[in-house]
């Protein structure tokens, strides 16, 4: 997504390559969650903004990296704050991208 930051929207099966997920998940959590709201076309063809996909990325965040059902995710988004929880989703993010540089540093010293 860093590449295309002057795009100002991305296609169903973008944001599911994004996220590594089938389009019919996507679907389903919009429909579930009640967001995010892509715009769409007569055809019915979803456009995604990137606050779209950060909607997602809370979303996904919760039921992949934390591991809960989807009644526990609506819980844990109806009893905090959504920004907060958007918030720790995205500090997640990067720790893991932190973490992989360092295991990429690592694995240059081991190969030096």
């Amino acid at each position: 997504m860093e590449n295309e930051d002057k795009k100002l929207y991305y296609s169903i099966s973008e944001v599911a390559e994004i996220f590594n997920e089938n389009q019919s998940t996507l679907r389903f959590w919009e429909k579930e969650f009640g967001f995010p709201k892509p715009k769409t076309n007569k055809k019915g063809t979803r456009f995604f903004t990137k606050e779209d996909i950060e909607d997602i990325r809370t979303i996904h965040h919760l039921l992949r990296g934390q591991k809960l059902t989807i009644s526990g995710a609506k819980a844990k988004l109806k009893s905090h704050n959504k920004d907060d929880v958007k918030r720790n989703a995205e500090i997640v993010e990067r720790l893991k991208k932190v973490k992989q540089e360092l295991l990429d540093i690592q694995k240059e010293i081991k190969n030096d």
